[in-house]
């Protein structure tokens, strides 16, 4: 059992983190919701993944292939048995997207730094503005892990009465439908507001503390289990784009040790344009 009740040992310490940087066998990767954030000062040693363009397809709006993903990884020094800690801005909810694209692809040992970039920094630690030139690594990937992602005709299908609990991870604006997007951002990507039927609210940052790190086991459990999401039923997360799904997929299946549960990365950028497709609003 990992620390705080969690089911496995993903995340690290800002300070284990310090005492481990520049061992082998470890890469630490830096991914934003800002990729600029990287270049104006990152952990030493940090390597930068772009969410975007390293890790989606340009064209198919997908996953990149399995030969880009190896060559991602091993330009980056990452080989098959390399530790990587992975951490990021907003309460890393694109280092948590990260991490399940390198599960999708069978990495065995990836974390999450607890409360990422920004605890990082506000303890004073140190930030440079070297990039590193680590030296590349070849990289096997597995096959595609299909039991962690969900797709609209899987989505569609369980809407017709399978026992499947749908959690929208978005803000309670989006759900309700008053907002397309997060508050803040440009209002676009969908022709519709609202949310999947059956869908509950839970907005992924509620399964972070202040200062970022994430609440205990027993908290998780209680936050998720008040609203009927429990270990007992396959679990679906979604969102706008599926990356702040992906911090609850981390949360659910990695911490909790949820068996089935999956992140629909489709979410609402798909479902929101679909053509005959069910909708509802409101809280």
């Amino acid at each position: 059992m990992a620390q705080n009740g969690y089911a496995k040992p993903v995340l690290v310490s800002t300070g284990w983190l310090a005492e481990h940087l520049g061992e082998d066998g470890l890469v630490v990767a830096e991914v934003d919701e800002n990729p600029d954030l990287y270049d104006e000062g990152h952990i030493p040693g940090a390597v930068k993944l772009h969410w975007r363009e390293d890790l989606q397809d340009p064209v198919e709006r997908d996953i990149v292939d399995r030969e880009t993903f190896e060559q991602v990884l091993g330009e980056r020094g990452i080989g098959d048995s390399t530790a990587v800690v992975l951490y990021g801005d907003k309460n890393n909810w694109f280092a948590a997207y990260a991490y399940w694209y390198l599960k999708v692809y069978g990495h065995a040992d990836v974390r999450i730094l607890d409360g990422g970039r920004q605890k990082w920094i506000d303890e004073g630690r140190e930030l440079t503005t070297d990039v590193p030139s680590p030296t590349p690594k070849s990289y096997s990937a597995a096959d595609r892990d299909e039991t962690i992602r969900a797709y609209r005709d899987q989505v569609r299908e369980w809407l017709e009465g399978a026992d499947v609990s749908l959690v929208d991870v978005r803000s309670p604006g989006e759900y309700a439908g008053d907002l397309i997007a997060p508050p803040g951002y440009e209002q676009e990507g969908a022709q519709r507001a609202g949310h999947i039927p059956t869908a509950v609210s839970i907005p992924w940052a509620s399964a972070v503390r202040d200062d970022g790190t994430f609440k205990s086991a027993e908290e998780l459990r209680d936050l998720y289990g008040s609203k009927g999401v429990t270990a007992s039923q396959p679990v679906t997360a979604y969102c706008r784009i599926g990356e702040r799904s992906a911090h609850t997929w981390f949360v659910l299946r990695e911490l909790l040790g949820y068996e089935d549960v999956r992140n629909y990365d489709g979410s609402w950028t798909e479902w929101g344009n679909l053509v005959d497709v069910p909708i509802e609003k409101g809280a």
